[in-house]
């Protein structure tokens, strides 16, 4: 399924630069974070830290492994992106300007499937209430095996029958 963003107020890159700039810590926004912000979300897939330095670094675009790292967690910070924790792993995904959503994951080729319920959104919203519990947001991950994973171990199991 893939999630139609929905319409904010400011750019990416905007929102980042305002909450570099704003609070009691102002901060600089660098050439290399805007650079990042504007690849980042220039394309909506889920990425860790090494492939977007990786990737970035293919595409001519100079980054420093320690700016990345930093920039990501201000990215979390800042709203605009959500950390994952995917087994050992941590991959970030858009959160500004994409709605509220779920992931299927696959164990055996790593693949990720975003997903909405309505359902599960009115559970949560139902939980909270009945907690007074003011919720930010979630993440729900469901491990197993994706479609393609599952048709490829078909005629295995067939086999595993003789």
């Amino acid at each position: 399924m893939n999630l139609q963003s929905v319409i904010v107020s400011q750019s990416p890159e905007d929102k980042f630069r305002e909450y570099l700039t704003t609070g009691n810590k102002s901060q600089r926004f660098t050439g290399q974070q805007r650079d990042m912000v504007r690849f980042i979300f220039s394309h909506h897939d889920h990425f860790d830290a090494e492939a977007l330095i990786s990737d970035m670094q293919a595409a001519s675009l100079k980054i420093s492994r320690a700016t990345a790292y930093r920039t990501l967690n201000k990215l979390v910070d800042a709203g605009l992106l959500r950390r994952l924790e995917l087994g050992t792993r941590t991959f970030y995904e858009h959160d500004y300007g994409y709605p509220q959503h779920d992931h299927l994951q696959c164990t055996k080729c790593g693949k990720v499937i975003e997903f909405q319920n309505p359902i599960i959104e009115e559970a949560i919203k139902q939980a909270s209430l009945a907690h007074g519990f003011q919720s930010e947001g979630h993440s729900f991950i469901v491990r197993g095996v994706c479609k393609e994973c599952n048709i490829a171990r078909m005629p295995k199991r067939q086999l595993d029958l003789i």
